[in-house]
């Protein structure tokens, strides 16, 4: 059995805003630490049936990019999901999900005062 470790480190500022988000995982391809924006961690606890998240961004992670992050995510989510399950139609309905939501959100970077 192969064992694999994640080191996700965070730098926080004074007030503990994360600062610098940097990981590193030991079967990856790149042996330094890697700089992120923003992290989503989810967790499964299936004695007590709930997610746990860590969710962090920098001050750097500009409006822009959270929406390019979030629509990203809702995709691969979709795509796991229909690994995980085979439930075609539901995956297809999270996909359209996620292509509105990132319509919607293009659209109001255009609006004024946005």
């Amino acid at each position: 059995m192969t064992q694999s470790t994640i080191t996700i480190d965070v730098n926080l500022d004074e007030q503990k805003i994360p600062h610098q988000i940097q990981w590193n995982a030991t079967q990856s391809n790149s042996a330094e630490m890697q700089e992120a924006k923003a992290m989503m961690v989810s967790f499964w606890d299936g004695r007590e049936k709930a997610a746990l998240r860590i969710d962090l961004w920098t001050k750097e992670m500009m409006v822009d990019e959270m929406g390019d992050f979030y629509y990203q995510t809702m995709m691969t989510m979709a795509d796991t999901f229909d690994r995980a399950t085979h439930q075609k139609e539901l995956v297809e309905e999270m996909k359209q999900f996620a292509k509105q939501f990132y319509t919607k959100f293009r659209k109001t970077l255009q609006e004024p005062n946005q």
